[in-house]
């Protein structure tokens, strides 16, 4: 399965053949340096860990320095895995480079970012709550979540509430991963990718291209 590390540019928007205007997003995505590969004789499964934009010279340390030496590349900033199946082994070399061309003959990417944290956040912001009526009685209340009922205390596994409870709270700031984007175009001079739609994350944020599984 085809896999790339990148970053998101912004998003714009395109003509499709039939004059349809497309909401798409811009990913620069690679060139990413094979750091290691892993097999299930030397590390107990097989995988491919990629790296993506070098770590400035002053601010790169030895550890991560002797770790990409040994597949003759530089520190990276953005380092992930690519996990292989049980019995499918590793088709890339350490030192190797890959490139957008992986996706050349991919129709949908699922794209992996961290959403964007927007802080502390109630009931109705972070979990849609419709909040209480603006009429008759209710006073300095609007915006509160209400009654938590039983959810108050989780009986017998101690004094917190049960697992799972809406509730206001840290909203965003998290891994997000959406499903199916059809890849639009694909520029290799730049290392561009233009899909369809929305991904999660600020412009500049860094994201995991794969091959889609399900489309």
């Amino acid at each position: 399965m085809a896999m790339l590390l990148g970053r998101k540019v912004g998003m714009t928007q395109v003509y499709d053949e039939s004059g349809k205007m497309l909401p798409v997003t811009v990913i620069e995505a690679g060139p990413c340096a094979v750091i290691q590969v892993k097999t299930t004789d030397t590390d107990g499964y097989n995988a491919v860990q990629l790296g993506y934009q070098d770590v400035k010279e002053s601010r790169r340390t030895k550890p991560l320095t002797g770790h990409a030496a040994k597949a003759k590349a530089t520190p990276k900033k953005f380092v992930r895995e690519m996990r292989l199946g049980k019995d499918e082994q590793p088709q890339l070399s350490a030192g190797d480079n890959v490139d957008v061309s992986v996706f050349a003959e991919s129709k949908y990417v699922d794209v992996t970012g961290i959403s964007k944290g927007k802080g502390f956040a109630g009931g109705m912001k972070r979990h849609g709550f419709h909040g209480f009526p603006q009429s008759h009685g209710t006073k300095r209340k609007h915006r509160h979540i209400g009654a938590i009922s039983s959810f108050a205390s989780d009986a017998g596994h101690g004094g917190n509430l049960k697992k799972g409870k809406k509730m206001p709270g840290h909203m965003g700031n998290v891994t997000v991963t959406t499903k199916n984007h059809d890849l639009v175009s694909i520029d290799e001079e730049r290392n561009l990718l233009v899909i369809k739609g929305a991904i999660p994350g600020p412009s500049g944020g860094y994201v995991v291209i794969r091959g889609s599984k399900k489309a």
